[in-house]
């Protein structure tokens, strides 16, 4: 089963939604291309360098960096642990990380999962709210996940990264802009395949067990971490999209999305 899209009718190219995959497949790209692999994501070095790490947001002035304890590789920062010796590496300014990190995945299926609900739900959301509301609601899940990631935890050596957030955001004004709505979905079986719709709800509520699999397997994030509380943190988006779209003053989808042929919509 493979969703392809939903049954919205766009009035608008979604010009916020197609850059913002754009910049989420280059920098994925740019990533591994500095150490790591296509399927596993970017190395360790990487992630901490372009990672938000809550330690370091919490304490400003105090860098984060690669230690050795009994052989084994493991985070370290200036003040948080004795085991730090030196000055760290070279790495971008901690405040660009805070947004560094809303385009950095940790592996392929992460980036994978990421962008198809992106796609998939982000342009009739970007066609409802307008493009700048859309580009600022996106940044804004984000934020407010990094931004409760550090509060719940901020003495976290583990560098957050995706768009997980972000995307959370999103799905939540999708969520009360188009309750109704369908997903055209390509079904394949043993010598036969076949168009169907499902309820986009269906899709929606898949999204939260799977980021939950993703954080749990280690594919979010290739240097690891509290899994429960980067879980925790992603669940802000949902309420925060819902409350952006009733802020703006968009009225609720009352009854089934407006009627088209499948075959068009398939096209």
């Amino acid at each position: 089963m493979f969703p392809i899209k939903d049954n919205i009718p766009l009035s608008r190219v979604p010009l916020v939604t197609i850059a913002l995959v754009a910049i989420i497949v280059v920098a994925y790209l740019l990533a591994i291309f500095h150490g790591g692999g296509f399927i596993d994501g970017p190395s360790k070095g990487t992630a901490l360098h372009y990672g938000a790490i809550p330690y370091e947001l919490a304490h400003p002035g105090d860098r984060c960096s690669f230690g050795v304890v009994k052989s084994a590789s493991v985070i370290a920062c200036q003040a948080g642990t004795r085991i730090f010796v030196g000055a760290p590496e070279p790495q971008p300014a901690t405040w660009t990380t805070i947004f560094t990190s809303m385009f950095l995945h940790g592996s392929f299926l992460a980036l994978f999962f990421n962008l198809l609900f992106l796609v998939l739900f982000g342009p009739s959301v970007e066609n409802a709210v307008g493009r700048g509301r859309f580009l600022c609601l996106y940044l804004a899940g984000g934020l407010v996940a990094l931004a409760l990631l550090v509060a719940v935890g901020p003495s976290s050596f583990q560098p957050a990264l995706g768009a997980s957030g972000a995307i959370a955001a999103v799905l939540g004004a999708y969520l009360l802009l188009h309750p109704r709505a369908r997903v055209i979905t390509l079904v394949l079986v043993p010598l036969f395949a076949t168009i169907v719709e499902i309820p986009a709800l269906i899709l929606l509520a898949l999204w939260l067990p799977l980021q939950l699999w993703l954080d749990l397997s280690g594919l979010a994030n290739p240097v690891g971490g509290s899994e429960w509380a980067v879980f925790a943190t992603q669940l802000v988006g949902v309420p925060l999209g819902l409350a952006a779209v009733w802020a703006i003053g968009r009225r609720r989808d009352t009854g089934p999305p407006s009627a088209r042929p499948l075959s068009a919509l398939a096209a």
